[in-house]
């Protein structure tokens, strides 16, 4: 009897259902929707960290911002990275999130770089910068000018990755208890202010003092200091400064686009994985944006609310005391960079961005106030 040779038919038949299961299963996986594709992602290793800020928790727009970038995250990563808040002294003091975050006992921090001058004078740059840059042109310089390479590599040897976090555009000269008509009204001033501003406060005869935003109003009520920078318009209200100050001065001289930060842990970020690190990212610059927006859109109600409801008085500083203030703000520029190469570095780079961005502004954004300025004929 003929002997049949089985095993080709075997094999062909073996082949044929694997491209069957093969088919099938692209199918299942590209008719999956959303949820099901997260499911499947919420089988991989998940991380959970700590946030800490410098603001109180959900105060509007500074405290609100890393509450809602944190649930960006746990909504884009399909729950893989959950990050619990925690206001200013809930976890660390307000102004022991650097430290805090440096040392890893919290993953992340959101305040302002310039509280850290004590520890990296060029962070300075990284927050504002007395007639500096605005939100607009920081972003830019930042984004696309390698002010974020430069803010990466003074955070380096702390073990931090810095993003911006925020902006509040440009802020409001702050509230004072006694008229400022020349020069000569801020000496003996003791003001809140901080960075690079309170420097140039202390040599024009004031004393600057850096106080966590929930200790102003009491500070002011009593009389521990006779002034106070806080942000602008929509904070302003939420803390009530317009019931123990009698003037509201502008511009924010001192703070012409503040940016705000996130700060990473090093060591935790490089521990996610790549997609997970991307979303971080990502979120950091949705929020940065967002927050810019927000005020944008809310200073203008609130400012009305202060004159219209509250009788605040608004006054603009007079043209020598801003000449004053810049000419002692560049005489500290110029010294620190002088003592500090670091600075320097920053400084140099900084200054070369706004001689580019400063000449087409002029020409753009400037010239397009002063034409929406213009009466109708």
């Amino acid at each position: 009897m003929k002997k049949i040779n089985w095993y080709p038919a075997v094999i062909l038949g073996l082949l044929a259902l694997l491209v069957i299961t093969f088919g099938a299963l692209v199918v299942s996986t590209a008719s999956r929707g959303p949820a099901q594709q997260f499911a499947a992602g919420s089988e991989q290793e998940t991380f959970e960290w700590k946030l800490v800020t410098t603001w109180p928790k959900n105060f509007p727009g500074l405290g609100s911002a890393p509450v809602r970038f944190a649930e960006k995250i746990e909504t884009m990563s399909g729950g893989r990275l959950k990050i619990q808040v925690y206001g200013a002294g809930e976890l660390v003091p307000a102004m022991g999130v650097f430290g805090a975050v440096s040392e890893g006992a919290a993953q992340m921090g959101h305040g302002a770089a310039y509280y850290w001058k004590g520890k990296v004078p060029a962070a300075q740059f990284f927050t504002a910068v007395p007639f500096g840059l605005n939100a607009q042109e920081m972003n830019g310089w930042l984004h696309y000018g390698g002010g974020m390479e430069l803010w990466e590599e003074i955070y380096a040897p702390f073990d931090l990755i810095p993003m911006a976090g925020g902006s509040t555009g440009v802020q409001m000269a702050g509230w004072f208890n006694k008229e400022i008509n020349s020069v000569e009204d801020l000496k003996g001033l003791k003001m809140r202010i901080p960075g690079i501003g309170g420097e140039v406060l202390n040599r024009a005869g004031g004393t600057a003092v850096t106080i966590p935003g929930g200790e102003l109003y009491t500070a002011l009520q009593t009389g521990v200091i006779d002034a106070t920078e806080w942000v602008g318009p929509f904070n302003d209200l939420a803390f009530g400064f317009y019931q123990i100050a009698d003037y509201y001065y502008y511009p924010g001289w001192h703070e012409p686009g503040s940016i705000l930060e996130f700060i990473v842990n090093k060591t935790a970020f490089e521990k996610l994985p790549k997609d997970l690190q991307e979303i971080v990212r990502t979120a950091a610059r949705d929020a940065s944006q967002d927050m810019l927006d927000e005020y944008t859109a809310r200073n203008n109600r609130a400012l009305r609310e202060l004159v219209d409801e509250h009788g605040v008085q608004l006054r603009r500083l007079p043209d020598d005391v801003l000449a004053h203030l810049k000419q002692i703000n560049t005489q500290i520029l110029e010294e620190t960079a002088a003592e500090d190469p670091q600075f320097a570095r920053v400084y140099e780079a900084f200054r070369a961005f706004e001689s580019d961005v400063i000449p087409y502004h002029r020409i753009s954004e400037e010239a397009y106030y002063q034409a929406r300025a213009l009466e109708n004929h």
